[in-house]
């Protein structure tokens, strides 16, 4: 017979933990009072949480203040490595920087977020703080070229469980919040085959994405090229960028295929 009180108690210890986790990863580093603070638990169960995470060496004790242990690192790079778009986008991806010389990015969702499995940037000088965080966080997939592209290749049911779930949060004058526009939207997106972002997520910067699909027809995450609107303009976000995106995801597509043939 199961205990199912003392397993729920074993999956709130469980929960307790990843918080834990999250708060570190948001501070950068928090000693026992202040976590206890933050999570709303006595400083014995914090210290609990510390000690054991150290023990398995995901957290560092640094003279009483807790920081992630590098360690972590190794968990997030098996898992980049075992995604197929990852091991087939990633040297198409290389070459759009170079050609571009601008950002560009892949990007796969989990639980309706948008998540940046790699990010190159060419050789443009703009840069900040918001774009080399982006592979630390995940995105609302509305407001993004590469968010937007996926939706678009998603059944509409999909797309407003990720609503009801995550919201259409407002980043700009120009992020679409409304469900009616946005599946407007979509339905652009999938007449053209790429998706937009003109100063949705950050004003002054542009980008364009386009969706790739695994052999079976899935939708295995998408492309995207980012770059300030003194780049992003003209033919060149309207024909040039698009054009250079859907070769490359069509390559990748591709080289999925034969993959899975010589299997």
């Amino acid at each position: 017979m199961v205990d199912t009180d003392n397993k729920t108690r074993t999956l709130q210890t469980v929960s307790t933990s990843l918080e834990v986790l999250s708060e570190l990863k948001e501070n950068d580093t928090l000693g026992v009072t202040e976590l206890a603070t933050r999570l709303d638990i006595s400083k014995s169960s914090a210290h609990a949480h510390l000690a054991t995470l150290e023990d398995k060496e995901l957290v560092i004790n640094r003279n009483g203040t807790y920081e992630l242990a590098v360690n972590l690192f190794t968990f997030g790079q098996y898992v980049r490595e075992q995604n197929l778009l990852y091991q087939h986008g990633k040297s198409q991806v290389d070459k759009l920087a170079d050609e571009t010389s601008q950002y560009v990015h892949i990007v796969t969702e989990e639980n309706g977020w948008g998540i940046n499995l790699y990010q190159i940037k060419g050789e443009t000088r703009v840069g900040g703080d918001y774009q080399q965080n982006k592979p630390q966080r995940r995105d609302h997939l509305h407001y993004t070229a590469s968010g937007k592209a996926i939706l678009a290749a998603f059944p509409a049911d999909r797309v407003r469980e990720i609503i009801e779930s995550n919201g259409l949060p407002k980043r700009t004058s120009n992020t679409i919040t409304s469900e009616r526009e946005l599946f407007e939207e979509l339905e652009s997106i999938r007449e053209r085959g790429y998706s937009y972002n003109d100063e949705e997520e950050i004003e002054g910067f542009r980008a364009v994405g386009t969706a790739v699909r695994g052999p079976g027809g899935e939708v295995l995450g998408s492309l995207s090229i980012s770059g300030p609107t003194s780049f992003m303009q003209g033919d060149r976000y309207k024909e040039t960028i698009p054009e250079r995106l859907i070769n490359a995801a069509n390559v990748i597509e591709v080289n999925l295929n034969m993959n899975k043939s010589d299997r």
